[in-house]
């Protein structure tokens, strides 16, 4: 999607991310992660985005640093209990500009998908283990791919409606490019927001790939938050790799 850059996300998103991007799995996904880290772990996020993951996981005790391309994101951060208090870098998270060794590295709500191209993702994926200590983790979530709505490489559907609001989107599938661009399309009494959002979709097999070149080992890999098995029905998956 041409003009959509590291900054664009938060630039377009800030201002009410917290309030439409919180999903239930919040603590369950914490949970997780604290389990796979482990006591005393130095863990890094990428794409830290408002925090939602790391500042529990630091109230827990951990030693967590991130990165984030958008500044009105960490901006959100800072002016929460405790969002000082954890060192940032402001950059994209596939070049992973940030001093290790980490015991543990997460990516997580398909952030690897808005990379926008294999050699963006390989290159996170190089970066990470680059970074990890030896039987460090990596630890990523996303869904999976799912074209069952779509006709003619497109799709239009309604994402909230009332009285005074309708918010629909608009969708487009490239199966060449491996690409989907989505435009958010939000109709108030205040005027109309544009949205976009382009995302460069991986199968399962394909993510393993990347990791195996880059040096880490599937570890683990579940259908949720919960630890369900992962299936041809899954819809998301939680994967673990391993130096």
């Amino acid at each position: 999607m041409h003009g959509f850059g590291t900054t664009t996300f938060g630039e377009l998103n800030a201002a009410d991310y917290d309030t439409l991007h919180n999903p239930d799995t919040t603590k369950l996904s914490v949970d997780a992660i604290a389990q796979i880290a482990g006591d005393g772990a130095q863990i890094l996020e990428l794409a830290i985005g408002s925090g939602r993951m790391a500042l529990p996981l630091a109230e827990m005790g951990f030693e967590i640093s991130g990165i984030e391309g958008s500044t009105e994101m960490v901006d959100l951060l800072r002016k929460k209990s405790g969002g000082n208090d954890i060192p940032i870098v402001i950059g994209d998270y596939a070049d992973v500009a940030i001093e290790g060794p980490f015991d543990h590295v997460f990516l997580v709500y398909n952030t690897l998908f808005n990379l926008p191209s294999q050699e963006a993702q390989l290159r996170c994926f190089k970066n990470v283990a680059d970074r990890l200590n030896k039987n460090g983790t990596f630890l990523i979530e996303t869904f999976v791919p799912d074209f069952s709505d779509f006709e003619n490489g497109q799709r239009m559907r309604t994402m909230k409606i009332d009285m005074h609001s309708a918010w629909i989107e608009a969708a487009t599938h490239d199966p060449v490019n491996q690409m989907f661009e989505f435009q958010r399309i939000r109709i108030t009494p205040e005027g109309v927001k544009l949205v976009p959002l382009p995302m460069r979709y991986a199968w399962p097999s394909e993510i393993d790939l990347m990791a195996k070149l880059a040096g880490l080992q599937l570890k683990s890999r579940w259908g949720d938050w919960q630890g369900s098995p992962f299936t041809n029905q899954s819809k998301m998956h939680v994967t673990v790799y391993e130096k």
